[in-house]
């Protein structure tokens, strides 16, 4: 009796090294239960078409960066170089010598100078009617209305040159002197259909029900505009002014027909190119270079954003 309750003693014993096993082999778990074996995770192959097309993607892109950037990168380093001999294309040096000269050449200076003013100027006047412009055209119906809307494309579909004669043709004939105003209208011409179009665009998702009740609350015509209406246009606004200010400082087409005396930017460095571009022009373009991707990086980062809105909401 007793070897009979010894062996069945052991046979319910479980067989420890059996299930030790078993769980490293992922069959069952220490209560029995059974669990799924872990699974390895297989790499997949790429196929040869497929990491030739990555790889021809990657090659077509740098080689479309470089197509864009190379003339710039060409611009920033030259104006580093110590050549003092024209056309300035071979690399003697690196020097800062071209950046001091930029600022001491009196006519450079002067040329900048007239570019900004000219530009800003024309960004105002461009801003202001074509943003009236097209509140007017959104808001009232009238007869004409859809040839008026034709006429605004115009400026931007013919040709710069035939602009500039045109232009040019109608300040001889009431005899508008060419200079510093001359530049402005042209400036403004141009400019205006741009600021038309990005507040139209802007329009287009404006909500008439947020007017009627800012009115009905009180507040006039004028108080509605200036709190409801001018902040829901603002980045249209903003928009068009910058692609206005972009087009007056970059015009070289236009501001040669209608320029008489007074020399922009653009049309001193034209007039540069016929005995080699002065490494001064280049320090000064990479300044403006500079200040373009500071504010291009500022306005993206959001930081003047939540400057505005710290400042307002003191």
């Amino acid at each position: 009796m007793a070897d009979v309750t010894d062996m069945t003693d052991m046979t319910d014993v479980p067989d420890v090294a059996a299930s030790t096993d078993r769980i490293r082999r992922g069959s069952t778990s220490p209560t029995g239960s059974v669990q799924p074996s872990p699974v390895t995770p297989t790499k997949r192959r790429v196929k040869p078409g497929k990491r030739i097309y990555r790889f021809s993607s990657v090659v077509y892109l740098c080689l479309i960066y470089l197509f864009l950037f190379l003339p710039i990168i060409v611009i920033v380093v030259n104006s580093f170089n110590a050549n003092r001999v024209k056309p300035y294309i071979r690399w003697t040096g690196f020097t800062l010598d071209w950046y001091a000269k930029a600022f001491q050449s009196a006519s450079l200076i002067q040329s900048f100078e007239n570019t900004l003013i000219i530009a800003v100027v024309s960004t105002v006047l461009a801003v202001l009617i074509g943003t009236l412009a097209a509140v007017g055209m959104y808001r009232y119906k009238f007869r004409g209305k859809g040839v008026v809307d034709a006429l605004l494309y115009i400026p931007v579909v013919i040709p710069e040159i035939v602009l500039g004669i045109a232009l040019l043709s109608m300040f001889t004939r009431v005899n508008i002197p060419r200079g510093m105003l001359s530049l402005i209208i042209a400036h403004v011409t141009f400019c205006i259909p741009f600021v038309v179009f990005n507040v139209r665009a802007r329009l287009a998702q404006y909500d008439d029900s947020i007017e009627e009740a800012s009115m009905d609350l009180g507040a006039n015509r004028v108080v509605t505009f200036m709190r409801i209406t001018l902040p829901m246009l603002l980045p249209g606004i903003a928009g068009g002014a910058l692609l206005a200010f972009t087009l007056s400082i970059d015009d070289v087409i236009v501001s040669y027909f209608t320029n008489g005396q007074v020399k922009t930017f653009p049309l001193k460095v034209m007039e540069s190119i016929k005995s080699g571009v002065s490494p001064a022009i280049n320090a000064l373009s990479t300044i403006i270079l500079v200040g373009t991707i500071v504010i291009v990086v500022l306005s993206q980062s959001g930081i003047l954003s939540r400057r505005r809105v710290h400042s307002s909401s003191r």
